[in-house]
This record gives structure tokens, sequence and C-alpha cells, in this order.
């Protein structure tokens, strides 16, 4: 498998087409965010649609933003995407195939429509719009919530370069993105789709580790959330170092933390990550046979 995180867009000098947004989930909403972030007096509202009025409603003063609710509006999906350069599905995956046959007749012929539905294929996608339709499947995180997201994208049939390019864009304006063939959006699912919720539990088993050696819940948390933020702005910080360099720079020999780093290789870690990895890669196969 081959990827691209080069040829970085500049998302904030980039200029975007109509955009539409079907749907205000976390991922559409963290999406929204860094679109609406800094954009110029006189730009073009991003036009979202939610379902119900009261979720339309908080966008009610953001002139940046244009919602419809289909409570309201059975025609408010539809009318979104009419004239949009750019459409980004936010549905769930069961109703991604509806919303298409919904949208389709809309549509103009060039229009992107980039679909963040974990386990909905390309071509289960191509065969409810139009042929040629230009089609990004994107797998965000969440940390695109507060614009550390890291995102795959894949090119469907007739995505071109400037499709992607604009895929890109939107995406880089939530954090990293690289770019893979749709065969490895499920290893991007793998490892930072469903990475922070790895994250999460090396931090929370730490923590538990740490408050049994005898520190405070306070001060294990403090001392826990803070060398995980130090360690991987460390890792950013420095690309010239690959990451086993920096853990030698730490790893005195016969010192402290060669003995718990050696107890940690011991105990498998490595085929414990590359097994936990296989199995969420398995469960995204099953899950797009499913939506097949």
């Amino acid at each position: 498998m081959t990827s691209s995180a080069a040829a970085s867009t500049n998302a904030s000098d980039f200029e975007f087409p109509v955009i539409a947004m079907i749907g205000t989930g976390n991922m559409n909403g963290a999406i929204l965010a860094g679109l609406t972030a800094g954009r110029g007096d006189g730009a073009e509202p991003i036009r979202v649609t939610t379902r119900s009025t009261k979720s339309a409603e908080q966008f009610a003063d953001d002139d940046a933003v244009l919602a419809r609710a289909a409570e309201d509006d059975p025609e408010a999906n539809r009318e979104a995407v009419r004239g949009a350069g750019a459409v980004i599905l936010g549905v769930k995956p069961y109703a991604i195939v509806d919303a298409l046959e919904e949208i389709a007749p809309a549509l103009d012929p060039g229009a992107v429509i980039i679909s963040v539905a974990a386990g909905v294929e390309l071509a289960t996608m191509e065969a409810h719009l139009p042929e040629g339709a230009k089609i990004v499947r994107a797998m965000p995180n969440t940390p695109a919530t507060i614009g550390l997201g890291a995102t795959g994208i894949a090119a469907g049939r007739h995505a071109d370069a400037e499709a992607m390019a604009l895929a890109r864009a939107i995406f880089e304006s939530v954090g990293a993105v690289v770019e893979v063939p749709e065969s490895g959006i499920a290893l991007v699912g793998a490892v930072s789709g469903s990475g922070p919720a790895h994250v999460y539990l090396l931090i929370e088993r730490m923590i538990e580790a740490s408050e049994r050696i005898g520190l405070s819940e306070e001060d294990a948390r403090a001392l826990v959330v803070q060398t995980f933020r130090g360690a991987v702005e460390m890792v950013a910080r420095h690309p010239e170092l690959e990451p086993a360099e920096l853990r030698r720079r730490v790893t005195s020999p016969n010192g402290t933390t060669e003995q718990s780093v050696r107890v940690l290789v011991e105990s498998g870690l490595e085929d414990r990550f590359e097994a936990a990895l296989r199995a969420n890669i398995a469960r995204s196969e099953e899950l797009a046979a499913e939506h097949r």
C-alpha cells in the first residue's frame, strides 16, 4: 500500500467552493468549526442540514453558516447541495444510501462528494450516484474537534487531483491528512480512527498503576497526562529523530528506565499492538461487507 502526506495544502489559503454538509454530528461539527475559523467577510456561508429544528437553531446567529432542518423542510438536503462544489456526508453508515439517493438529482455534475461514514465502500456509494460522480472516502478521528485530527482520504474512480486537493484542504482545516488507496482506509481506521481509544486506554492503565504504587489520584493523573503530552510533542517537534532514538536518550544502560522498558517489551507489547490492529481491520472488513 502506498500513501502520501506530501504536497500539503495550506487550508487557510485554499479557495473553497460552496460547501454543503449533510448532518452535524461530532465529526461534521469539528470540520465545520475548522472551515469557519478565520473565514473572511463576504465568504459564502457553509450550508448545513440537521434533522431537528432545535439543532438548526444553534446556528441562527452565525453568519458563516446557513442551516436548514429536515424537520421543517423536506427539501432541506436537496436545497443544501444544489449549486455546491463540495458535499460532506456526515450521516450514519446505515443512512448513507438513502441520503445519496435523496440528493443525487440535485447535485451539480462537478460536485465532490466526501463521505466520513465508516464501512461504506466507494463502489457502494458510486452505485447510487450519477455516473462520473467524484467521490472521496475519508476516515477522520475525534481529535479533529480540537484541530488535531488525523485523516486518511481515498479517491473514488472519478475523483481527480483537483477533487483530492479540495478534500485535503477541508480536512487539513482540522489536522493532518494522508492520501491512501481505498484498501488503506481500514488500516487508517485501525491506526488513527480508533487510535485515540488505544491511547486513552494506555493513559487510563498508567494512571491506575501509578495509584497502586502509591501516588494520589490527582498527582497520578497530572503526571501521566503531562508525560504523554510532552512525549508526543517531542516526537512531533523532532521529525529528524526516530521515536526509538528518543527512547534510547531516556534509557541509561543498567538504569531505572531500562528495567521498566524491559518488562514492557518482554510482555509482548509489540505483538499485542499488531494483534489489536488486525482485529480492528477484520471488523472493518465485516462492516463493509454488510453495507455492500
